[in-house]
């Protein structure tokens, strides 16, 4: 099973060369997360090396800082992006349009 994933992983990261950070980062985060993770968190905003993600429920924010070490190496092999640490906040209120969809 872990070969398959490490296979899976590759061609995932060799086919998100062509998009934007924020966008390889949000790709490669069920595969790095796991689905059960996943389901319950969203990449949301990259900037200067940090990753925001939206965790909807609290008690899931312990449990995956206590695997931002692991979760930082994996989404750096994967996404290929720069990745210095993980931030992960409560998912905001209805409507709330995050920075990295606003217009300048």
């Amino acid at each position: 099973m872990e070969q398959m994933r490490d296979v899976l992983r590759n061609s995932l990261s060799k086919s998100l060369r062509t998009l934007g950070a924020i966008d390889r980062l949000a790709a490669a985060w069920p595969v790095v997360a796991g689905s059960a993770i996943a389901a319950h968190s969203e990449v949301m905003v990259y900037e200067e090396g940090t990753v925001v993600l939206y965790v909807d429920d609290p008690a899931w924010r312990p449990q995956l800082e206590s695997m931002c070490g692991k979760l930082v190496g994996d989404l750096k092999k994967v996404a290929g992006v720069p990745i210095t640490g993980l931030r992960f906040e409560m998912r905001p209120r209805p409507g709330f349009v995050p920075p990295r969809y606003t217009q300048k």
